[in-house]
Parts: structure tokens; sequence; C-alpha cells
């Protein structure tokens, strides 16, 4: 590989690292900044679905970020913080959010979804199995061995 790829290569991978924080965001305290992007990795935008607010470009997201900082630099804790903003937005705004009756269906619908995949795939795969063991009945037998004398002749059926 080329010099020219690989610094193009690593210069694309350290470019990811900035996400979708703006310039005029960041905080003057690295202390302050370092917590923020932790807290923005943990929250969820609310817009982009799957997605945390750190690598966002929603309008609604850079406004939590900011909603973060300033929290942070009138002093609350990180868990304040969060709390905060999942009383505003709920539990969905979590990147985790709680296991609770209220959140079971996010916690174990994945894992239903996969077992039920692999008990159809279990049945459609016993159901073809059981029927390559039941062989041609005789009908098929004699279609097969017709079709088969005709190719040999050169005939096509």
């Amino acid at each position: 590989m080329s010099n020219l790829l690989r610094i193009f290569l690593i210069a694309m991978l350290l470019a990811g690292q900035a996400l979708a924080v703006e310039p005029d965001e960041i905080l003057d305290d690295p202390v302050l900044e370092a917590r923020a992007r932790d807290i923005s990795k943990q929250l969820r935008c609310v817009v982009c679905q799957n997605q945390d607010i750190d690598s966002s470009n929603a309008g609604v997201a850079r406004d939590l970020r900011l909603l973060v900082r300033e929290r942070l630099q009138v002093g609350e804790t990180d868990a304040d913080v969060i709390e905060y903003v999942r009383a505003r937005y709920g539990d969905y705004v979590l990147m985790s959010p709680p296991l609770k009756p209220a959140t079971y269906v996010l916690w174990f619908a994945p894992i239903g979804f996969a077992g039920l995949s692999l008990i159809a795939f279990m049945v459609v795969f016993r159901r073809g199995r059981s029927k390559a063991e039941q062989g041609l009945s005789d009908a098929e037998e004699a279609e097969v061995e017709a079709i088969t004398a005709a190719w040999r002749k050169g005939d096509t059926p």
C-alpha cells in the first residue's frame, strides 16, 4: 500500500474522532469536555434512531450537547445531567435504558426474535430433510427414467 493511501486512511480514522461536535461547542476545560463527551455517548438522539448525540448532526442533538455542557459548567454531576435529560425526554433518550416493566420490550424483543428465527429455521430444515428421506414415488421414478432415456437418445422432453 502506498504511503499516500496510508496517510489518507489514518486521516479518515482520526477525522471520525471529531464526530458531530462543532468547534463552538467544545469547552475550554479539557476535563469538563471529556465528561461532556462521555455523557453525550450515553444519550440517544431523539430524532436519529440508534445514534448518540455525540455523533449526530441533528439540531436536537446539538441542543442536547449544549445543554449537557451548560449543566456541567454550573457544577452538576454526570448522573444529575443524565437524569435531567431523562426526565425531559424519557427512558428512550438513554442508550442503555433501565430494566423495568416499561422497557422489557426493548430488552427482550431481540432475544424473542432470535428464538423465533431459530425455531423457524429448525422447522424448515426438518421438513426439507424428511421430504428428502421419503424418496420418489413410483410415478416420479418412472418420469425420471423417461426423461433420462430421452436425454440419452438426444431428444429433449
